[in-house]
């Protein structure tokens, strides 16, 4: 495939109308080639939420087109729009999302069941991706009763348990401690590599954005190159809330 993976154009998002619209996004262009782990970094409502959301298709911008391997996002019929979000791209909030009387294995089995797989099979292949992120020994424990690193994790196994080509993560470490929060994303560049993803981070932690290749600033609208993370805080948990 010749040219970025993902490509978005002139991305608008604006809500409400009249004079009470909120300019979002303000005519955004991102590329984003194959294999990177890319950073978004900005102040809280500054619109990182919303673009993920847009990549992801789970939301329509007001105005221009997001491009997954040079096809247009918005000439795709809903079924194929559903496919896209189910077999390409691996999701993880802030909040890990996951059903507090379930299983770590039946959270993770989930997405595959809802592709129809086999509940032998989807259950089989969430063990492995519980193995996968070190919660071997945890996988019959409800969700409730996991700690929240370890929540966090179950949540990723679940947004790759497709085999996703994009994983897309929204404040990945935003609730966790500092020893926490360097565990996911130890966990979350050891897994960009050896699953051969491409990722795109959302965060407000600088010491995070630094171990990505590129960190792109989201401000006022506008998408551009960051040149402001020049010395690292001394902790992943420094500049995390806010």
């Amino acid at each position: 495939m010749s040219g970025p993976l993902i490509e978005a154009r002139k991305l608008r998002k604006v809500y409400g109308g009249g004079d009470g619209s909120v300019i979002v996004l303000d005519g955004v262009d991102l590329e984003v080639a194959a294999g990177e782990m890319i950073a978004i970094v900005g102040p809280s409502g500054a619109g990182k939420s919303t673009l993920l959301h847009l990549v992801a298709a789970l939301d329509t911008p007001t105005s221009g087109t997001v491009y997954f391997e040079s096809s247009p996002l918005e000439m795709r019929r809903d079924e194929a729009i559903a496919e896209f979000r189910n077999r390409r791209i691996g999701f993880v909030w802030q909040r890990h999302h996951l059903l507090p009387d379930f299983t770590a294995a039946e959270n993770v089995a989930m997405p595959l069941l809802m592709r129809g797989r086999s509940h032998a099979e989807a259950v089989d292949t969430a063990s492995r991706w519980l193995k996968e992120v070190g919660l071997a020994t945890r996988e019959q424990h409800r969700a409730a009763e996991l700690s929240g690193g370890e929540q966090q994790r179950v949540a990723i196994a679940r947004a790759l348990v497709n085999d996703p080509a994009v994983l897309l993560a929204d404040e990945p470490t935003g609730d966790l401690d500092e020893r926490n929060a360097t565990a996911i994303m130890d966990l979350i560049e050891r897994l960009h590599r050896t699953q051969r993803l491409t990722s795109i981070l959302a965060t407000h932690n600088s010491v995070l954005a630094k171990r990505c290749d590129r960190i792109l600033r989201l401000e006022h609208g506008v998408l551009q190159q960051d040149a402001t993370f020049q010395q690292a805080p001394s902790s992943l948990a420094e500049g995390e809330k806010s």
